[in-house]
């Protein structure tokens, strides 16, 4: 009996670490067209919190995208709530496979962009300020398109395999946001 307890209790464990695919989305619609998109301008809302689900901070930012001979630009502005404001730029890069490599100033190394269906999943490195210094966390992005121009954002941070954080965050296309 002690056995099947332990067995079970290591099943249910090993299901918690399982993660889902992009390609689980693959049938999903509206299709998520990263270069169509990430044109023109956007807007985000979105909520930080902590690793308690707690949330500390609250956010809206202008974004701006741009392609040029399928090399993209998409430029960030945030203003948070406690009137501190952040800028990124990313450029991303088409591979062979219909992913992106995505970098920017404040992410170390590369990022890998992949899609399927209404999906978008990236991960990267991200250097972010903390108490006077900066702390490097791994950002695992997951974005829905929910219809062809909103889509719903989940980021899972992470430092040492734990989870320090989490954002959800809204981006629409400019020209419908007032819809």
């Amino acid at each position: 009996m002690l056995r099947l307890f332990a067995m079970l209790f290591t099943l249910v464990l090993l299901s918690g670490c399982s993660s889902t695919a992009v390609e689980e989305y693959a049938a999903n619609k509206p299709e998520f067209d990263v270069q169509e998109f990430f044109q023109g301008d956007l807007v985000a809302h979105g909520v930080l919190k902590d690793r308690g689900g707690k949330v500390t901070r609250y956010f809206t930012a202008d974004l701006k995208g741009s392609w040029d001979d399928g090399v993209g630009t998409l430029e960030e502005w945030f203003v948070f709530d406690d009137g501190e404001k952040q800028e990124r730029i990313w450029t991303l890069v088409p591979n062979n496979d219909g992913s992106y490599t995505a970098t920017a100033g404040d992410v170390i190394g590369e990022g890998k962009l992949v899609t399927s269906g209404n999906a978008l999943f990236m991960k990267y490195v991200l250097r972010v300020p903390y108490d006077g210094d900066t702390i490097d966390l791994n950002v695992d992005d997951r974005m829905y398109l929910v219809t062809p121009d909103h889509l719903i954002n989940e980021s899972v941070l992470t430092k040492f395999g734990f989870e320090v954080g989490s954002l959800t965050l809204s981006i629409r296309q400019r020209a419908h946001a007032m819809e």
